[in-house]
């Protein structure tokens, strides 16, 4: 006796990944793509330069993913670094200008791909107390999540939607509470447009790479390329490697870290800082909403990388919209969006509470934002906590 499926389960089987893919992708780029383009014009991008840089991440995210997740089946995907997009904001403009810091991007590409292929690369990272890693990366988010604080003062018509938004959304479906936030910004932004009568060039809503002749300044790779391949090591590769074993799948690591340090490369001269694993957003298209056959939901990665190539081209839209919004919309969106990622960093850091002197250095020293030798609190916060932790380490005997 013969059986045959039933087409409406086969139908929903393939659109549930499908559906996953899409929604990892819509949330992913929607909760950060802001903090990209303002980290991007910290560093010296105007915005042709910082909408390029948006573009070139997100056609090279989902390139990646369609690369390794159809030749291994296996639901990798990619993004760009949100914990280092946070760090060029807070490391602002570098010795040597935005060349200066393209030349920063472009080392740090080559020191990803040279993890995959000199393991010992990595396990330099993973070397890292992790109590030193959180912490900097909370004190790094600090002033990111406090900046809606005075911009409320400020403009309090402008940024109390977005924050009364989210807090309404996180409290019944936590997952698109940021999408809403920013959904929130651009209504304000464009209630903001029709009362002042400004209009948008249609020129500017339209995609285009623009070229930056990469530059090398010591300050520059010492202050923003060591830093941002530490954040995103161990932020979103490391941890995106164990978020992919807890639902039982092998990442290929040499290959991906050819594919992100590589793109990273390629995409440095266009504006691009970092590509790298997703972490946060990764449970999405490898977890159960992705569907309940595990060996089917390499589709949600496919169905994330199509829609990525496609979110990337409204970045030059997106980016005229960010910088027409009134003050304080911005980084309202940017501290919702950061918030889970510095809840989660400064518990890491305070767990243990016999580390938590060294966590609380290294978290003062990253938050302080300042600047020595021409060099950003981020590298002196990890300088700091390791020195700290190896004075304070327990003695074996």
């Amino acid at each position: 006796m013969t059986s045959t499926a039933d087409p409406a389960s086969t139908d929903d089987s393939r659109a549930v990944p499908v559906t996953a893919g899409i929604v990892c992708a819509l949330v992913g780029f929607t909760s950060s793509f802001a903090i990209v383009l303002a980290g991007l014009q910290s560093v010296g991008a105007d915005r042709d330069q910082s909408a390029s840089g948006l573009l070139v991440v997100s056609l090279l995210s989902g390139a990646g993913i369609l690369w390794l997740a159809l030749r291994h089946r296996v639901p990798i995907t990619l993004a760009w670094s949100t914990p280092g997009a946070a760090l060029l904001i807070t490391t602002g403009e570098v010795d040597g200008g935005w060349p200066a810091a393209v030349g920063a991007f472009a080392v740090t590409g080559l020191l990803i791909a040279a993890s995959g292929v000199w393991t010992q690369l990595a396990d330099l990272v993973r070397r890292i107390p992790p109590v030193v890693a959180q912490a900097m990366l909370a004190g790094i988010l600090l002033p990111l999540c406090t900046a809606p604080v005075p911009a409320l003062r400020e403009e309090p018509w402008a940024v109390a939607p977005v924050l009364l938004t989210w807090l309404a959304l996180v409290r019944f479906t936590p997952r698109w509470a940021v999408p809403a936030a920013f959904v929130a910004a651009a209504v304000v932004i464009a209630v903001d447009l029709v009362s002042s009568g400004a209009t948008v060039p249609v020129g500017d809503l339209a995609p285009q790479l623009t070229w930056t002749t990469p530059a090398w300044t010591t300050q520059a790779l010492v202050g923003l390329a060591i830093p941002l391949f530490v954040v995103t090591m161990a932020s979103q590769n490391i941890a995106g490697v164990a978020v992919m074993q807890s639902f039982g799948y092998r990442v290929p690591w040499r290959e991906t870290m050819a594919v992100t340090g590589l793109g990273t490369v390629l995409g440095a001269g266009s504006g691009g800082h970092a590509v790298n694993l997703s972490a946060i957003s990764a449970a999405l298209a490898a977890g159960p909403d992705a569907g309940p056959d595990p060996s089917r939901r390499w589709i949600a990665a496919v169905s994330d990388g199509v829609t990525f190539l496609v979110l990337g081209l409204a970045s030059a839209a997106l980016a005229t919209l960010v910088a027409l919004a009134p003050a304080g919309v911005v980084q309202a969106v940017a501290a919702v969006a950061l918030l889970g990622a510095f809840v989660g960093a400064l518990g890491a850091a305070l767990a243990d509470p016999q580390t938590r002197t060294v966590a609380a250095t290294t978290f003062v020293v990253a938050g302080s934002g300042i600047a020595f030798a021409g060099v950003g609190s981020a590298f002196w916060a990890l300088v700091v906590g390791i020195a700290v932790h190896l004075v304070l380490r327990p003695r074996s005997r």
